[in-house]
């Protein structure tokens, strides 16, 4: 009985409680980031020629739905197709599947980029993926097609791991953004994910949260 009390309370949370926080939440934060926001936008347009927001490919979100995640554009423009298909990128793009699809020095950042990635405020245009319902204010990380890909091939342990982290909603922020974000690599990535998703709970959402700010501001383990 009290095991299916508590499935009960897990299931309502995830279906209702969350998708109420992260609407909630996602207005209050748009409201509050807004001069950020701005700034920012004034920023990249003096900074260096292209759009805004970054032209990048599809994420696989909940269920492995593909959808299109925003955030400010921090690269050259067209990065992530010249770092597939340029030659003078293959070296790059070697180092970056090694190291679990990061990379500690992108010659590909634009000045302003380097900053607005560090202090992570080139995610906050996802907000409006939370509120599209794409995306959730806490969650795993959304990754792209192809990482998850080649990553399940490198660590095929992590296939099952894989499965349930996208069972939910990936997030802005989560456990492992919180807990050493780029430092962590793919294995240790997801097996956090899907720990999160095995203990889901408005009290381990709101620890998360509000862990979120100090991470931001200090930098710690950003590329």
């Amino acid at each position: 009985m009290t095991e299916e009390i508590s499935i009960l309370r897990g299931f309502f949370y995830r279906s209702y409680v969350k998708r109420f926080i992260d609407i909630a939440g996602g207005l209050i934060l748009l409201i509050l980031f807004s001069p950020i926001y701005f700034i920012t936008l004034i920023l990249i347009k003096f900074d260096s020629p292209g759009p805004v927001l970054a032209d990048v490919p599809q994420r696989v979100g909940e269920h492995g739905k593909k959808f299109k995640m925003y955030k400010f554009r921090s690269m050259i423009v067209n990065a992530h197709h010249l770092l597939r298909t340029d030659p003078k990128f293959n070296k790059l793009y070697d180092e970056y599947k090694k190291g679990s699809y990061k990379l500690k020095k992108d010659p590909r950042i634009t000045k302003i980029g380097k900053i607005i990635r560090k202090h992570s405020i080139d995610e906050i245009p996802q907000l409006m993926n939370v509120l599209r319902g794409e995306m959730s204010l806490v969650g795993p990380r959304a990754y792209y097609p192809d990482e998850l890909e080649n990553q399940q091939k490198k660590f095929p342990h992590t296939r099952k791991l894989v499965a349930k982290v996208l069972s939910v909603k990936p997030g802005i922020t989560g456990f492992w953004q919180v807990s050493g974000r780029s430092e962590v690599n793919f294995d240790k990535r997801i097996a956090m994910d899907a720990a999160y998703v095995d203990n889901m709970s408005l009290w381990l959402d709101l620890k998360i949260i509000f862990k979120t700010p100090i991470i931001m501001l200090s930098g710690q383990g950003a590329v």
